[in-house]
C-alpha cells in the first residue's frame, strides 16, 4: 500500500506560506544592498525590486499554470518530472534537497541569529571590514537551524501553524513602514531630498565610468534573494486539501503581495532623507530599517518593530525547512535517490517523514559549517579560502539563479504538452517565464563575475556527480 502524507493545510497556509518565506530577511538587508549598487538612485532601486518582482510574478503564472493540473508529491519536482521524465526530476530534487533547501535555511538560520544580536546590543559581525564574526551569533543561528527542524520533525502541524503567524508578525513592520515611512517622507520632504541626489555632484562622481545597466544587472543579481521561496509552497502540494485551486492561487496572490509591499517599503527608505546613511548600512544592511523606523517612531518603537523582524525572519526560515524536511521524501517517493524505501517512509506516530527530516538538518549542518568558513570569514586557519571568488561565492544568491535556470525546461514543457490551453496559457505565459529565467542568469554572470559562477557550476557538478552515484529507480 502507497504510503501517502495527510492532507492539512488549506489556503490560508499556502497564502502565508508563499508571503512568509518571501518576505523575512532579505527585504530588510538586500534593500540597502540594492540602493548601494545604484549609488544612491532611488527610482533605479525601486525599478530593480519591480524587475525581479515582475520575473516572480511571471514564474508564478506559469507555475499556477503547471499546478492546475498535476498533483503528485512535491510540486517543482514533479514539474521537472513532467518536463523531461524522472531522471531529470531526480537530479533537480537532488538539488533541491542537498543545496537549495539547507542553503538557504542555514543562511536565514544565521541572519535570525544577527538580528537577536543586533537587538540585544551584542556584535554580530563585521566580516566584510575586520574579517570577524562573533561566536554568539554563529553560536545562536547554529541554535535556531537545529530547533527549526526539531519542531517540524516533532510536530510538523504546530509548524505550519507557526508558519501562519510569524507571517502575520513580519508583515507589521513592513506594512507599517511602506505607509508610515511613505507618507513622512512626502510631507516633510526627506523623500524629495533622496530623489534629488541623482543631480548632485557626488552621485555624479559615483556612476562616474559605469552604466545604469551595470546597476540595475547587478542589483537584480542580489534582490532575487529577497523574492525567493514562493516556490517551496509547492512542496507542500500533496497535503493541501483542495491543491488545484489552492497552490495556483496562494502562488499568484503570494507574488503579487510580495511585490507591491517591496516596492512601497524601498520607496519610504527614502523618509530617511539622507542617501549617504542610507547607502552607508551597507554591508550591514540590517541597520537600516532600525534607522529608518526609529527615526520616525522614536527608539523605543524603532527597537519593538526591529524585535518583530527579528521574529519575522525566524518565519523564513521556518519556511525553508519545512521544505527541506520533505526533499529526499519527494524523491523516496518516485523510488529515487538513496535507500528510497527507507527514508520515504511515513512515521506512524506522528504521520511525517521524520528519516527525511534528520538527512535534511544533516545539510543543513553542512552548509551552516561552509557559509560560516567560506563566505563568512571564518576561523583564521582556514586562511585565505575565503578570499578566493572560486570558492567564496555568496551561496545563497548564486543557487537562486541555478534553480531559475532549472525552470527553463519545465517552462518549455509547457508549451509542448499544455495542447488543451488556449494561446496565452500556452504559449504567452511560459515564453515570457523563459526570457525571465534567461535574464536572472544574465544578471548573475554580469553581477559577480565568471569567477564565482564557474566555481559554483563545479560544486554543483561534483553535487550532481554524487547523486547520480545514488540513482536507483528500480529500488523500492
Amino acid at each position: 500500500m502507497e504510503s501517502k502524507m495527510e492532507q492539512r493545510y488549506g489556503l490560508p497556509t499556502a497564502i502565508s506560506m508563499v508571503i512568509g518565506i518571501v518576505i523575512g530577511s532579505g527585504v530588510f538587508i538586500k534593500g540597502g544592498k540594492v540602493l548601494a549598487l545604484t549609488k544612491g538612485n532611488m527610482a533605479q532601486g525601486v525599478l530593480v525590486v519591480g524587475i525581479v518582482g515582475l520575473i516572480c510574478i511571471i514564474c508564478s503564472l506559469a507555475f499556477a499554470e503547471l499546478g492546475s493540473k498535476y498533483q503528485k508529491i512535491n510540486g517543482i519536482v514533479d514539474y521537472a518530472e513532467i518536463a523531461l521524465g524522472p531522471k531529470y526530476a531526480y537530479y533537480v530534487g537532488w538539488f533541491m534537497t542537498t543545496i537549495y533547501y539547507p542553503c538557504l535555511a542555514a543562511m536565514l538560520a544565521f541572519f535570525s541569529a544577527v538580528f537577536f544580536c543586533e537587538l540585544c546590543g551584542i556584535p554580530a559581525l563585521d566580516f566584510f571590514v575586520t574579517g570577524t564574526v562573533s561566536s554568539q551569533s554563529l553560536g545562536l543561528g547554529a541554535g535556531f537551524l537545529m530547533i527549526g527542524y526539531g519542531i517540524n520533525m516533532l510536530s510538523p502541524k504546530l509548524a505550519g501553524k507557526l508558519q501562519v503567524s510569524m507571517t502575520v508578525i513580519k508583515l507589521v513592520p513592513l506594512i507599517l513602514m511602506a505607509v508610515v515611512g511613505t507618507i513622512v517622507g512626502l510631507s516633510t520632504g526627506a523623500t524629495a531630498n533622496v530623489l534629488d541626489y541623482v543631480n548632485t555632484a557626488d552621485y555624479a562622481a559615483a556612476v562616474e565610468g559605469t552604466t545604469s545597466f551595470q546597476a540595475v544587472f547587478s542589483g537584480v543579481a542580489s534582490f532575487a534573494f529577497a523574492y525567493e521561496g514562493w516556490i517551496i509552497a509547492t512542496s507542500i502540494n500533496s497535503e493541501l486539501k483542495n491543491p488545484k485551486r489552492d497552490l495556483p492561487l496562494a502562488l499568484i496572490v503570494g507574488a503579487l503581495f510580495c511585490t507591491v509591499l517591496y516596492c512601497v517599503y524601498i520607496f519610504a527608505m527614502s523618509c530617511v532623507g539622507d542617501v549617504p546613511t542610507i547607502i552607508g548600512t551597507w554591508p550591514l544592511g540590517e541597520s537600516l530599517p532600525r534607522i529608518a523606523f526609529s527615526k520616525i517612531f522614536g527608539g523605543v518603537i524603532g527597537t519593538i518593530v526591529y524585535a518583530f523582524i527579528a521574529v519575522g525572519c525566524l518565519g523564513v526560515m521556518n519556511g525553508l525547512i519545512m521544505g527541506s524536511c520533505r526533499g529526499l521524501y519527494s524523491l523516496s517517493a518516485r523510488g529515487l535517490g538513496p535507500k528510497p524505501g527507507f527514508f520515504g517512509k511515513v512515521d506512524e506516530q506522528n504521520n511525517f517523514v521524520i528519516k527525511s527530516s534528520i538527512f535534511g538538518m544533516i545539510m543543513g549542518g553542512f552548509w551552516y559549517a561552509w557559509t560560516a568558513i567560506m563566505w563568512m570569514y571564518g576561523p583564521d586557519f582556514m586562511g585565505g579560502l575565503h578570499n578566493c571568488m572560486w570558492l567564496a561565492w555568496e551561496p545563497d544568491e548564486i543557487s537562486i539563479i541555478n534553480l531559475y535556470a532549472m525552470y527553463i525546461p519545465m517552462f518549455i514543457a509547457l508549451i509542448v504538452k499544455d495542447k488543451e490551453g488556449g494561446f496565452f496559457k500556452r504559449f504567452v505565459i511560459p515564453v515570457l517565464a523563459t526570457a525571465c529565467c534567461v535574464f536572472m542568469c544574465y544578471c548573475c554572470w554580469v553581477g559577480k563575475g565568471y569567477q564565482q559562477v564557474i566555481g559554483y557550476l563545479i560544486f554543483l557538478a561534483v553535487v550532481l556527480l554524487i547523486g547520480r552515484a545514488f540513482y536507483c529507480p528500480k529500488e523500492k
